[in-house]
């Protein structure tokens, strides 16, 4: 065969790379991927975040501030609205509370929640449906629709007023939570190993500590980071409840900006700037162990 012969057919595959707009198999552009939906997406998104970011920084700002005249900028900045706030508002006292809460709160909630999730979703009853449907609603209503009820209960058995009330009205609504959240993970593991360690020796509780939980933490470590957050965070039901002794932060700045005649607003914001490092903290030091997301999308798989 002559040289020659061959020469069209090289010719060709030349000609077919150098063709633009040829379909290589590659991925696209990003300007290919751009549609309508990924805009307004992505619009929203940055909306959010520069509002979010918006408000921290008056915050911050007007926790510094001096005095505002005709515009949105201080004629100054100081710090002695949280030298104020830390000695005169109760800030220390609170801020240990609030987290002598959330870390009890959290503690009981998981340990009831998460045998309660293994019962709900291994165990066929009676009316199963109903009691789930009873056991989630404090978790759907509104903390204010059983708020004054659950409070009169508190002061009634001799406990209003104390940090003990405070937790245990918290584990209302958080607990269900826990079950929610805990109840998939449960599902996820199968019965076969179960029936394995029972077959090697291993009594209920011991199949619990030593195969479910460790199959199970991921679920756990979410919904102790998620209830965590939503403890930091809850006003109604601790309002009701609490004294001047056992007030959670969010209620000592309540309580200050609604106190007659109000607060300066360089006081209130350096109380909030507490706040938000408190939730900023918590947040940090919870996601440095677990990422929720990560175990939520390890469940899907």
């Amino acid at each position: 065969m002559s040289t020659s012969a061959l020469l069209p057919d090289a010719a060709s595959r030349d000609a077919g790379r150098a063709r633009p707009g040829a379909d290589t198999g590659g991925p696209a552009p990003w300007f290919r991927r751009i549609n309508l939906t990924a805009i307004i997406t992505w619009f929203a998104g940055i909306v959010f975040v520069l509002l979010v970011l918006a408000i921290l920084f008056a915050v911050v700002v007007s926790s510094f501030g001096v005095t505002w005249r005709t515009g949105w900028w201080p004629q100054g900045f100081t710090t002695q609205w949280y030298a104020q706030a830390w000695s005169q508002t109760g800030v220390p006292q609170s801020l240990l509370t609030t987290f002598e809460v959330a870390f009890a709160t959290v503690a009981i909630a998981l340990v009831a929640g998460v045998p309660c999730a293994y019962v709900i979703a291994r165990r066929s009853f009676p009316l199963k449906s109903v009691v789930l449907l009873l056991m989630l609603l404090p978790a759907t209503l509104p903390p204010l629709t059983y708020a004054v009820q659950l409070a009169a209960m508190m002061y009634r058995i001799g406990i209003g007023g104390s940090v003990l009330a405070v937790i245990l009205v918290n584990v209302v609504p958080v607990l269900p939570f826990v079950i929610l959240i805990t109840i998939p993970f449960v599902e996820q593991v199968s019965p076969d190993v179960e029936n394995a360690a029972r077959v090697f020796g291993a009594n209920g509780v011991r199949m619990f500590q030593r195969v479910l939980i460790p199959l199970m933490a991921p679920g756990i470590v979410a919904a102790a980071i998620l209830s965590l957050v939503r403890v930091l965070g809850a006003f109604d039901l601790t309002f009701f409840v609490s004294s001047q002794r056992s007030q959670t932060l969010v209620v000592t700045i309540f309580a200050a900006l609604s106190a007659p005649g109000g607060v300066p607003i360089g006081l209130a914001g350096a109380m909030s700037v507490f706040y938000l490092v408190v939730a900023f903290v918590g947040l940090a030091v919870s996601l440095r162990f677990a990422n929720p997301a990560q175990a939520f999308q390890r469940l899907g798989r």
